[in-house]
């Protein structure tokens, strides 16, 4: 009997310890207080401190005009092509964000997103909401974004995520930093995904210059007619007002 309550005693005590070491999985929704005035993006000391913690990133240097250009494309809508002309005619390097069915359905535009020394981010495989999925299935939506895109590109590394739907835990964070990727936020965006609500160019110029900001992070769709045909004056327009565009790859 006394060997039992000792072997009891033994397991309250592991057991707190064990929740206490465990990530939470509460879902977070990303989101931030929108810059204005070029005057940065701001997601809060409890974000900023979490995200900091496992090396997530929403936005660079604020005293720096350096502009982060990304594209979550889930699927092709038609404007891969315009925007990846426009890229290339204004010499822009920028990630795209891509799911499983965008590699399956587009592997020739994939082709020429890194051969035009562009960078392919994961997605996900499926673009579940990760927070509902067990560590084992991440990994797995993870590796077959970064094993297929290898496969049809090339391109050897993987290095950055974007969370399907914007929606991550402190669990899923800690997930994909032991698979060796950085979590790549955003500190601007404006709703272009809805490909039955385009409003046109001027919308999306509009909405992209009151929020740019320096060390800005941009997650554009690339499913929005709009974005493609305002492209190129955002892109020219901004480097008239003394801001350049750099890889991912530079951002401190």
């Amino acid at each position: 009997m006394k060997r039992i309550w000792c072997i009891l005693s033994l397991l309250l005590l592991w057991i707190p310890q064990v929740a206490y070491g465990a990530a939470s999985n509460q879902a977070i929704h990303w989101g931030f207080k929108k810059a204005a005035n070029e005057q940065p993006a701001e997601a809060g000391a409890e974000y900023d401190q979490l995200l900091a913690k496992y090396g997530a990133v929403y936005k660079g240097d604020p005293s720096s005009k350096t502009l982060y250009l990304t594209f979550d494309s889930g699927y092709e809508n038609g404007n891969m092509p315009k925007i990846l002309k426009v890229l290339k005619k204004e010499k822009v390097p920028a990630t795209f964000f891509v799911t499983g069915h965008f590699l399956e359905s587009q592997p020739e535009l994939s082709k020429q997103i890194v051969k035009e020394g562009h960078i392919i981010g994961n997605h996900s495989w499926h673009h579940p909401d990760f927070t509902g999925e067990s560590d084992a299935e991440i990994r797995e939506e993870l590796k077959k974004v970064k094993d297929r895109t290898k496969e049809l590109t090339g391109q050897k590394t993987m290095k950055y995520l974007r969370p399907p739907r914007g929606t991550f835990s402190e669990r899923t964070l800690k997930i994909a930093k032991e698979e060796g990727y950085t979590h790549v936020f955003w500190s601007l965006a404006y709703v272009d995904w809805n490909v039955n609500q385009q409003k046109g160019a001027q919308y999306a110029y509009d909405n992209i210059m009151k929020q740019i900001h320096p060390g800005c992070i941009l997650l554009l769709h690339s499913v929005s007619k709009d974005n493609a045909d305002a492209l190129e004056k955002v892109i020219k327009d901004l480097k008239k007002k003394g801001y350049q565009f750099k890889s991912l790859d530079a951002l401190k």
